[in-house]
């Protein structure tokens, strides 16, 4: 057994048992889960707009099943090898939203067209569209593709309508590939604080998004999935009305990224489900106490993490290496002792997942379950 399961299997059922878990432990409630869940299904099938949730953020089997039996048409995938994993899980209709180049990539992309159902993969450029096409044909597959647009941060996607056009006739004349719409991601956007700034730059970016749509109407190429979004526009896409379909991720956790923004012009709709729960090790200092989660236990690119419980919420946290972190404030280390629990909001929830192995599901603080982050290090 691993790690987790060897620790904590037999705490699953057991009354109160959260408190026993060693730490540090990536902590998932699975009401709050459920709850943001059910929230942003509810939010889009009122707009009547399709839900592909990207499961980058969670990686995880259970959750993809979670989301599609709420009403998700199927979920995004980061990286081919995240989308293997999910469709050996029986998960269905995922979306590849990174461009596959790699001669090896491509025969893998290939294969997985024959076996899953409802794949498609967004293409970027002719030449990798031909290379794409000539491996579907050797694995006599099929493969509904999407013209990933950039939306001006020159990470990938085409860079003007024309080249959405070209990309779109040389797609059209590929036997094994089909045209079914466009993505649109502006991942910069998302975490803009201020709602009002936020949606500014989002309406200037749909405008854009709708001068390709009518150039590759006009060369007739409607595209019947217009795909993108994230948790934190998708409030204003819903709004404004140009997507068929959102991608938002990160809904399902919350993390202090987008915790610090103003969702919807009137908050955040959604609560915070995961966790890393810690322990105090060392309180020797009347203002500082140390726990036992650092830069191996929590990701480092959104900032720090917060404390949810446990410590006071004002305690300010800061990194002290690979294995340890602070929690400073006045007094904390008179009113923690080593070994008193601390459960921790995470910066930002995708790359802090990817480093553990399970979720220990908790349900009125009893472990129910142990799951998987089923896709864990597949990022190729």
């Amino acid at each position: 057994m691993s790690d987790d399961l060897t620790l904590h299997a037999h705490l699953v059922g057991r009354q109160g048992s959260r408190a026993d878990l060693n730490t540090p432990a990536l902590v998932l409630n699975v009401d709050a889960l459920d709850r943001n869940i059910s929230q942003m299904a509810g939010l889009v099938a009122e707009r009547g707009v399709r839900l592909r949730p990207h499961a980058k953020t969670h990686k995880s089997v259970d959750i993809a099943k979670r989301q599609i039996a709420a009403g998700a048409v199927g979920v995004c995938c980061a990286k081919i090898g995240e989308a293997e994993v999910l469709v050996d899980g029986a998960i269905a209709g995922i979306l590849i939203t990174s461009p596959i180049a790699a001669p090896r990539a491509i025969e893998r992309l290939a294969l997985l067209a024959k076996r899953a159902r409802g794949l498609m993969a967004v293409v970027d450029h002719p030449q990798v569209a031909r290379r794409i096409d000539a491996a579907l044909a050797a694995a006599d597959a099929r493969l509904d593709v999407i013209i990933d647009i950039d939306p001006g941060i020159a990470r990938t996607g085409v860079a003007s309508a024309e080249a959405a056009v070209a990309l779109a006739q040389a797609i059209a004349v590929a036997p094994r590939l089909r045209y079914q719409g466009v993505q649109f991601y502006c991942g910069s956007q998302q975490h803009i604080e201020d709602y009002a700034e936020r949606r500014s730059a989002i309406v200037e970016r749909t405008d854009y998004l709708n001068e390709v749509i009518a150039a590759l109407t006009a060369a007739g190429f409607a595209p019947s999935i217009v795909t993108g979004s994230g948790t934190g526009t998708h409030h204003i896409d819903l709004e404004l009305g140009t997507f068929t379909e959102l991608q938002a991720g990160s809904y399902v956790f919350m993390d202090k990224q987008y915790l610090d923004c103003d969702l919807t012009g009137g908050g955040v709709p959604f609560e915070v489900s995961l966790t890393v729960d810690a322990r105090v090790v060392s309180a020797n200092h009347s203002g500082l106490v140390t726990i036992d989660a650092g830069f191996k236990s929590l990701s480092t690119d959104g900032g720090v993490a917060v404390v949810q419980r446990g410590a006071p919420e004002t305690a300010f946290f800061a990194f002290m290496g690979d294995e340890h972190a602070a929690l400073i404030a006045p007094d904390i280390g008179t009113q923690l002792q080593p070994g008193d629990p601390v459960s921790l909001t995470v910066p930002h929830c995708d790359p802090t997942v990817n480093l553990y192995d399970h979720y220990h599901v908790v349900a009125d603080d009893t472990l129910v379950a142990i799951w998987p982050v089923s896709a864990r290090g597949r990022s190729r």
